[in-house]
């Protein structure tokens, strides 16, 4: 797809391809109108998935809460699902629904402690948790209240011991078993990297057969667990098997992640695609008919057939959802020029504030500048000029927890049509760094600008 970008410069065409997308742009100026449009268009769709196009940018967060908001409040919504960890979520989950022993917001989020902490542990989250609480204590019906839910595989260890820790409390002897079966990952220091790392290089036998056996046991005693009727019981039901699904899909991806890096991305995005239909079930049995919001990066959400991502064989929960739910699913984007970012400079470091670099001409960031609109939103209708302009292959950015400016146009830049890929782009041309909840010297210190020691 790289070799056919379409040649957007500084000319005559940049200027009228701006134009065009001004003509059909949705100006976001903050007031309660702001995604009226997006919200028609989301209609009766049962899943919408709302991107970022990095994991530390303030405006993305925001304007995530706002429109999930307006959906829980207004179109019934039930449920917001990220891209973390299950374990972690769903002890925000509890607290959310008035339940477990976590005092507030802050110290309900503290389970998110594995690298990037900054991703789910920030401000905007922290608002928005304490909304939600609020939220579901004004509904009678415990069903009814809106949940927090997790779609990622990485939490091999916590979700072990979640798993124990549930059925310590409905079958003692079943738990015993449990922590046998996975003492085989014990020896690998709560490290699913080295646990893969070990079995690749055949210094380890893998654990599988025990993970599978697990989660085989606890689905065939479910009946038992569930002597005590209601939403709750069933719930914690779902945490546990869901928690021990994570396991058996965790365990094939990081024996996977250093072999095969386009099939260890498909598992995840499955095991994010099949968490959330796991989740939608669960609900339905409750609510009807559920509803439910997804955040996660652009990468995720994204169609990866309209991007170079699909010519390398990878796919993503943005697809999957499309494939499985037609138009039930809706999908938006989120873009930004310039501004800063929350971000490391390598895998486990500390959280930066880093400033970034004005988007590559070229690039659809820099079409969507060009508009000179400061936020907006575009929805591409079949034969309108959205449709068409950005229809066209242009180089996306994505920053995810790591930024590295000075590679960027290697390290954060794809080709993609967007049109195909989200259902809706929101553009806030001029963002600012998430704020941390443990903001460290080096966040507060920030990066020193591009031109430094002159600054010119």
């Amino acid at each position: 797809m790289a070799a056919h970008l379409h040649p957007v410069g500084p000319g005559d065409e940049l200027a009228a391809h701006a134009r065009a997308l001004r003509g059909e742009a949705r100006p976001l100026t903050g007031d309660a109108s702001d995604h009226d449009a997006l919200l028609e268009r989301i209609g009766d769709a049962r899943i919408v998935l709302l991107g970022e196009a990095s994991h530390g940018t303030h405006e993305f967060y925001r304007e995530r809460c706002r429109i999930t908001q307006r959906l829980i409040a207004e179109r019934g919504f039930s449920a917001v699902a990220v891209e973390g960890d299950w374990p972690d979520a769903y002890r925000v989950n509890r607290w959310v629904r008035g339940a477990g022993p976590d005092r507030d917001a802050d110290e309900a989020l503290q389970g998110f402690r594995r690298f990037p902490t900054w991703m789910w542990r920030n401000a905007d989250v922290l608002d928005f948790a304490g909304w939600l609480r609020e939220h579901n204590d004004r509904l009678a019906s415990d069903s009814h209240r809106a949940g927090f839910y997790g779609l990622d595989l990485y939490s091999l260890y916590a979700s072990i011991d979640a798993v124990i820790a549930y059925l310590e409390a409905v079958d003692p002897p079943a738990a015993a078993h449990a922590r046998e079966r996975y003492a085989c990952f014990t020896p690998y220091g709560a490290e699913g990297q080295a646990y893969g790392r070990a079995v690749t290089l055949g210094v380890s036998e893998p654990c599988r057969r025990e993970a599978v056996a697990q989660l085989l046991d606890l689905r065939r005693s479910a009946a038992d667990y569930l002597r005590h009727d209601g939403f709750a019981a069933e719930d914690e039901l779902l945490f546990a098997e869901e928690n021990a699904q994570t396991i058996t899909d965790a365990e094939e991806y990081y024996r996977s992640m250093f072999g095969d890096p386009a099939g260890s991305w498909n598992l995840r995005d499955r095991h994010m695609a099949d968490t959330l239909d796991q989740l939608m079930a669960h609900l339905d049995r409750h609510v009807g008919r559920a509803r439910i919001v997804v955040w996660a990066h652009n990468s995720h959400v994204g169609d990866a057939r309209a991007s170079e991502m699909g010519a390398r064989g990878e796919l993503n929960l943005g697809q999957l959802a499309r494939e499985r739910h037609g138009r039930d699913a809706v999908l938006v984007g989120f873009t930004t020029h310039e501004g800063s970012v929350t971000a490391a400079a390598d895998w486990g470091g500390a959280a930066l504030r880093r400033r970034v670099r004005p988007a590559l001409p070229g690039s659809v960031e820099a079409l969507l500048h060009a508009t000179g609109m400061p936020a907006f939103t575009l929805i591409p209708e079949p034969g309108g000029a959205a449709e068409r302009v950005l229809g066209e292959p242009r180089l996306e950015r994505a920053i995810g927890v790591i930024y590295r400016p000075e590679t960027e146009r290697q390290s954060h830049y794809f080709a993609a049509r967007a049109a195909e890929r989200f259902d809706a782009l929101i553009h806030l041309d001029a963002t600012r760094a998430v704020e941390p909840l443990e903001r460290t010297a080096g966040w507060l210190g920030g990066e020193p600008p591009e031109t430094y020691p002159t600054a010119l």
